[in-house]
């Protein structure tokens, strides 16, 4: 398949949306709902398309009918620990049957570019741990896992403590 990357603009919103569920395409732990994994994304993408966050930066992969195939979304803002200009990579979605051709890598290299471009000294991105086949992705690309995030979830799957006797619950 043959693809350009062009900027994107307020027009492309619901074609770029249509691909956020594609950030749920592999297996979810247990406890997550597939949706939570795009909402957030789609609201700051609805933001960008309204002007209020300039610091967003938003590219596409076009096929030769100008169909979107690929979008990714990143947000320029300083790094969580060095508090150095950075960005971080909010979105990177490919189309199905458009998967394994090497659009997410070239979207990901186009964003690396613009945002450089901008000032920022480094990318980050969230991945879950399950999500293997972007993880391998990334890592041909040069990121490197830094932290490892860990959850505890309370409320049902929490299990009382045998030795509490306080008659909490």
């Amino acid at each position: 398949m043959s693809y350009s990357i062009r900027a994107a603009s307020p027009a492309d919103v619901e074609p770029m949306l249509a691909l956020f569920p594609r950030l749920a395409a592999f297996p979810l732990p247990p406890e997550r709902r597939a949706e939570h994994l795009w909402e957030g994304d789609a609201d700051l993408l609805r933001r960008w398309t309204t002007g209020v966050v300039p610091q967003c930066l938003v590219y596409v992969a076009v096929d030769p009918d100008d169909r979107i195939v690929g979008v990714v979304m990143a947000q320029l803002r300083e790094e969580l620990l060095s508090h150095q200009p950075s960005a971080h990579l909010e979105v990177v979605a490919v189309h199905a049957d458009a998967e394994g051709q090497g659009i997410g890598r070239r979207l990901i290299e186009e964003i690396e570019q613009k945002v450089q471009a901008r000032g920022a000294e480094s990318l980050t991105l969230h991945v879950f741990g399950s999500n293997t086949r972007a993880r391998s992705v990334y890592e041909r690309l040069g990121f490197t896992g830094e932290l490892i995030r860990y959850i505890k979830y309370f409320g049902q799957a929490a299990k009382p403590d045998p030795a509490d006797r306080s008659g909490r619950s």
